[in-house]
């Protein structure tokens, strides 16, 4: 049982409250968490989900000033930036960067790694950096893309035999589904 992937574990559920809650405290939660996995991922030979964890961790500082803009508390829940709706022009560059970054990924982890599931962790990947910009924009779909994420990589994990973070992965799954009512309530209710 590896000490640092419970503490991880511990983060990120503090991380998926404050995130359905739409806090903007979950951007500190949201670099802790990430650190910590640098270690876990590394030592599973999951090397795109360790690079990943680096994208988090300058990833939250982008969606902190993003959320903080507007100048309100971080305990508000509408703190700066309102959730809106991904805008209908996005969806085709956001899915042509999804297949890109999927492909570059797979490629570079099964050509260049000893990687035993590289394409399984490049989709994971690709998915979750696509959430993650979503998330720091406020786009109420992003919830959509992290259940697919979260999914995919609870199965990949639990493979892995990592099954903290494949039931954390899991459990995100099941809040996301929560934080996507959530947010629509939320969207609407602040206008």
């Amino acid at each position: 049982m590896n000490w640092l992937e419970i503490l991880g574990t511990a983060v990120g559920v503090v991380y998926l409250w404050l995130e359905y809650r739409a806090n903007a405290w979950l951007w500190v939660a949201s670099i802790v968490m990430p650190a910590i996995y640098l270690a876990v991922y590394y030592e599973a030979g999951l090397y795109a989900d360790f690079g990943i964890s680096i994208y988090y961790i300058i990833a939250s500082v982008y969606g902190l000033w993003c959320w903080g803009r507007s100048g309100r508390g971080a305990d508000d829940e509408s703190d700066g930036l309102p959730i809106t709706h991904l805008p209908a022009g996005y969806y085709v560059p956001l899915v042509a960067v999804l297949v890109i970054v999927f492909v570059l990924i797979g490629y570079v982890l099964s050509e260049f790694t000893d990687s035993t599931v590289p394409w399984a962790d490049a989709f994971t990947t690709s998915l979750s950096i696509v959430a993650m910009w979503l998330l720091a924009r406020k786009y109420v779909e992003q919830w959509l893309v992290w259940i697919a994420a979260d999914v995919a990589c609870a199965v990949l994990y639990v493979y892995k035999d990592l099954w903290f973070t494949g039931a954390l992965y899991m459990a995100y799954a099941v809040i996301a589904v929560l934080g996507y009512r959530k947010w629509r309530h939320m969207m609407i209710n602040q206008n």
